[in-house]
């Protein structure tokens, strides 16, 4: 289950151990992943249900500790794709994916 501060967050948040296990959804990613199972997707394989080479993308983003950034529209909706492993004590253990629902236009600022 998510931790508090994330349950009800506005973006979709999915973590993955090294195995490719889901261990955490929010509300927002089990809404999302509704028609899949939603919160019963949690102890299953996200390999399963991913394409080979999604799969060998997200196995790669792990074994290289690389992030991916992507933007997608489905339905109407753009979403800004943001997948990083996570780190303890120097190790990777899995993945994180937020998802998160942007507007078609929306203002780029350069800060000095």
């Amino acid at each position: 289950m998510p931790s508090a501060w994330s349950k009800e967050f506005p973006a979709a948040i999915t973590v993955c151990n090294k195995n490719g296990i889901i261990t955490e959804l929010n509300d927002k990613a089990a809404s999302t992943f509704a028609n899949d199972g939603g919160y019963d997707l949690l102890g299953k394989n996200l390999f399963d249900c991913h394409s080979e080479d999604s799969t060998n993308m997200i196995k790669k983003l792990m074994n290289e500790n690389k992030i991916n950034v992507y933007t997608i529209e489905k339905n109407g909706v753009k979403k800004l794709i943001y997948q990083a492993p996570f780190v303890e004590n120097g190790e990777v253990k899995g993945l994180v994916e937020l998802a998160i629902e942007i507007p078609f236009e929306m203002p780029h600022f350069v800060r000095q």
